[in-house]
């Protein structure tokens, strides 16, 4: 009866921590788990081969933007044809989200006038372009893959508008 009631333990024990380790498999990294209440600051990327101008667009976006004071972090990724701008708003500036939101788009527009931007507020916007950027850093990502989720991304912003 004691035999019983060990392996019957033994069972239970090995069933939770299956469960428990199913649970904790998140795929997001240490840094995209904190952009949520933390300043992360990530640098500014462009997809495919090093261009001159690609990464200088990156930069000068992210340093236009992070101008503003009603902003406090910014994530840049310039792709292919377009150019995705995401950025955390401070907290009492919130209730002016789409002011800020227009307001951005007129100055990145204004000083790159080719270039095509999607500007969002969204936290889930901000996460999922860290989180590319981070994927980006692997040698194993290409850039055609980097291109697909940027494109995924930019198509989740214009559903959630």
């Amino acid at each position: 009866m004691t035999i019983m009631r060990i392996l019957y333990g033994v069972f239970l024990t090995s069933i939770m921590i299956i469960a428990i380790s199913g649970c904790n498999q998140n795929r997001s990294t240490e840094e995209s788990r904190t952009a949520i209440y933390k300043t992360i600051d990530p640098p500014a990327a462009s997809i495919g081969p090093p261009k001159k101008d690609h990464h200088s667009v990156a930069q000068g976006a992210e340093k236009t933007v992070e101008q503003l004071d009603e902003i406090y972090d910014v994530a840049v990724i310039k792709g292919g044809k377009e150019t995705l701008v995401a950025y955390k708003v401070k907290h009492m500036q919130r209730y002016r989200m789409k002011t800020i939101e227009k307001e951005v788009t007129e100055k990145l527009s204004k000083k790159y006038p080719k270039e095509k931007f999607t500007v969002s507020s969204d936290y889930k916007i901000f996460i999922e372009t860290v989180e590319l950027q981070e994927r980006m850093k692997r040698p194993d990502y290409t850039s055609k893959e980097a291109e697909k989720q940027l494109k995924k991304i930019i198509k989740l912003k214009q559903e959630l508008t």
